[in-house]
């Protein structure tokens, strides 16, 4: 099985600092993973060398069995659907719901083409999958923080991604905008032609219950990483985050309350 995604034993330094340390996993096809730790362990410098907006200062990365620096990244970046709050920001705000939709088709912010009616109804199909139908007018500027979620993720599906990276995606939502974003996740986990989902997080109750598998960092280096009933225990959590934690289950979904 030629894995999706393969980190073979990276290593990430910035102006001296060691970011990340002899990081190691692999995406399988079929699986779903989450990437926990604290704020600082270094989650999202690996999903900014998954993505190519940077390189490892030692160590592998193959993504979709390309190795990075032996192919055109321009070709597997069109196969990675991203969402990020870096992106958020740079959304021209009179775009509506839906052209911010279409416009994951293009790679671009707006859309500065005239579309196929089968990119239109694409986007159609997106938009209700995601249940955004009766905001798919509304300009990106008035939409809620959980609408301009949905739409961010729409926007990455666009172009039928074979990954899509997550970073922080219910960071700043309410309970209720929470729950409608990782019902809409787990979906698209179900669904059988579906990207495979790599998402980062540092609250367990934000990992939809289709998530298979995941890594927990501290401080750069992996304390574990494999099957999600396996990684995310008490012990490792606790570990990771430097408080005494109790990781409760209920209805496939997780909880970390202090111990």
């Amino acid at each position: 099985m030629t894995p999706l995604i393969d980190i073979d034993s990276v290593s990430f330094v910035r102006g001296g600092r060691p970011i990340l340390r002899d990081v190691s996993f692999r995406v399988n096809p079929g699986e779903h993973w989450a990437i926990l730790g604290p704020n600082g362990s270094g989650k999202t410098t690996l999903l900014t060398l998954v993505t190519a907006y940077a390189w490892p200062t030692d160590g592998t990365v193959t993504v979709l069995g390309g190795r990075y620096g032996a192919i055109d990244i321009r070709e597997v970046r069109r196969k990675i659907g991203l969402v990020s709050s870096a992106l958020s920001e740079r959304v021209p705000p009179r775009d509506t719901f839906f052209d911010v939709v279409l416009s994951g088709r293009y790679a671009s912010l707006g859309v500065w083409e005239t579309p196929p009616e089968g990119d239109l109804d694409r986007a159609r199909e997106i938009i209700a999958f995601l249940g955004c139908g009766g905001i798919a007018d509304r300009p990106y500027g008035v939409l809620s923080f959980g609408e301009r979620q949905r739409a961010l993720i729409g926007r990455a599906l666009m172009p039928d991604p074979r990954v899509l990276i997550l970073d922080e995606p219910c960071e700043g939502l309410d309970l209720n905008a929470r729950e409608t974003l990782l019902s809409r996740l787990d979906a698209l986990i179900a669904a059988p032609d579906g990207p495979a989902l790599l998402m980062v997080t540092h609250r367990v109750e934000e990992i939809p219950p289709g998530v298979t598998h995941s890594v927990i960092i501290k401080d750069g280096r992996i304390l574990a990483a494999g099957g999600k009933d396996e990684t995310v225990t008490s012990a490792t959590l606790s570990e990771a985050m430097g408080i005494p934690i109790d990781v409760l289950r209920r209805n496939g979904r997780m909880f970390a309350v202090v111990g």
